[in-house]
């Protein structure tokens, strides 16, 4: 994320820096100019969907061999496979077949890894922890006792049954507040070319502390090395999505979506948005035929008992009012496009995605967070360092969560909302073992607590760089959505 969410969602850490370096990629139209020459074309990646069966699944990928083009890896629950080709006409010749529905190359750069760098702000961990047992961080956990965690931790701290998926860059598995609880077993990496990797190595964070930032927030121990997260007696599953350059490409996403659902998660998070398209819109063929393939994906890990959470993203955009993105394709040259509700963020504006805006302290809205009425589920913390400021011994507006080698941050953005709401579905999950997507869906929401839209227009800078207009009532509205997740709540199963 420019305001690095990892990536364009990711997160707005303070001192975070994100430096992308040498990816070779044309623009699309200069991509299909130079295909049509002798000389191939960039090697782009494509999905390409058929009908969700064996025969139709397999004539697609001999059509995609005829062609010239490599099978990656298919998914024959959901009828996508995933290709690789040099040709510039390889999307438009497939689109002939009458075993393809449809094609879309998922990216605009040629497969070249790149590099970004993240640099967190560190905490310091005290050599002790408090007489009264408490995490020696907790002091500066505001965001913990907005939402009544300890109250929570009075009834609960989740169960063992309940597996949380980390949809990110990796979760450092040897962090002494992550380690009891990530579960080897059920971890993968999706980024080679969105196949499943479950060597240990795989899934281990190399560029990014993004991943493991979110799982502490979810699952970090109660066990007085640092920091507590919402739901430590659960497990957690590190689905790795993002790669080296920092992006999370439609066939790294799909992959992990089928994971979850292959291995029966209770609840995933997904704090980014897929690249390359800020919004994927259904009049492009190439952006269609991603919505359909990543749509199919979180549709089946629905089925198969899924709640997915994720960011609503760090722009400040209103979701239900869409106008312009200047930030499109982010892997080759943005081209600024009109955009409108037939173009949406993917997964956030899918259909059971409880989509999660950012609050501060203070409880209203993040300067950044984009919002949406009837597009946002629920708010949860996710930190504001301009405008709202705790009275926590560090001052600090950020969320302080785990990063890799045992060692603390401060971070900030949507990325670090949503997994404050995957913490609370998992105690749902916990004390309700019969509920499933929907069910938790909709106790997530009630249990929310209401926020209504601010009585004066939101300015926060007062000179219009972050003006919002909230539309909606107390009980739901763009800003909060249903409101600000509870963890006490939550945890009062019988309340429910």
């Amino acid at each position: 994320m420019s305001v690095p969410r990892i990536r364009r969602t990711r997160s707005v850490a303070l001192g975070i820096a994100l430096v992308a370096a040498g990816t070779l990629a044309l623009p699309s139209a200069t991509a299909s100019a130079a295909g049509s020459a002798d000389a191939p074309g960039p090697l782009l990646s494509y999905v390409v969907n058929t009908k969700a069966d064996h025969g139709h699944v397999k004539k697609a990928e001999r059509e995609i061999a005829a062609l010239g083009g490599t099978v990656v890896v298919s998914y024959e629950q959901i009828g996508v496979v995933v290709a690789r080709s040099t040709d510039a006409q390889f999307a438009a010749e497939l689109r002939k077949s009458k075993a393809v529905e449809s094609v879309g190359a998922s990216r605009t750069a040629g497969i070249v890894q790149a590099n970004d760098v993240e640099v967190a702000e560190p905490a310091t961990v005290p050599a002790a922890a408090p007489a009264d047992g408490s995490e020696p961080l907790w002091a500066n956990q505001w965001d913990m006792r907005q939402i009544g965690v300890d109250k929570a931790h009075a009834t609960t701290l989740g169960s063992r049954r309940v597996v949380v998926g980390i949809l990110d860059s990796g979760i450092d598995a040897t962090h002494e507040d992550l380690a009891a609880n990530v579960d080897a077993s059920l971890s993968a990496s999706c980024i080679d070319g969105g196949k499943a990797d479950t060597s240990w190595q795989s899934w281990q964070p190399t560029t990014s502390d993004h991943g493991t930032h979110v799982a502490g927030t979810v699952a970090a121990a109660k066990n007085g090395k640092g920091i507590e997260g919402i739901a430590p007696g659960v497990r957690l599953a590190a689905v790795k999505v993002v790669d080296d350059g920092g992006f999370i490409y439609p066939e790294y996403a799909i992959c992990g979506f089928v994971w979850a659902g292959e291995h029966h998660f209770q609840v995933t998070n997904n704090s980014y948005y897929i690249d390359p398209w800020l919004f994927t819109c259904k009049n492009d063929p190439d952006q269609a035929a991603i919505t359909t393939a990543v749509k199919r994906a979180v549709a089946f890990s629905q089925r198969k008992g899924v709640l997915s959470v994720a960011a609503a993203g760090n722009e400040n955009i209103d979701l239900a009012h869409k106008t312009t993105d200047t930030t499109s394709p982010d892997d080759t040259t943005p081209v600024p496009r009109p955009v409108d509700g037939a173009c949406l963020s993917l997964p956030t504006e899918l259909p059971g995605i409880v989509a999660t805006s950012s609050v501060g302290v203070k409880g209203d809205k993040s300067f950044y967070s984009t919002y949406g009425f009837g597009k946002v589920a629920v708010a949860a913390p996710g930190g504001d360092s301009r405008y709202q400021l705790p009275d926590t011994p560090d001052k600090n507006g950020r969320v302080l969560s785990t990063v890799p080698g045992n060692r603390y941050a401060y971070m900030q953005g949507t990325s670090m909302a949503s997994p404050h709401a995957a913490g609370v579905a998992a105690l749902l999950a916990s004390t309700h073992p019969w509920a499933g997507p929907d069910q938790l869906r909709a106790m997530l929401l009630h249990q929310a607590a209401e926020h209504a839209c601010p009585s004066a227009p939101y300015d926060p800078s007062g000179d219009g760089a972050w003006a919002a207009v909230c539309e909606g009532g107390p009980h739901d509205n763009g800003f909060y959505g249903a409101g600000v997740v509870d963890a006490a709540a939550a945890a009062q199963w019988w309340r429910l």
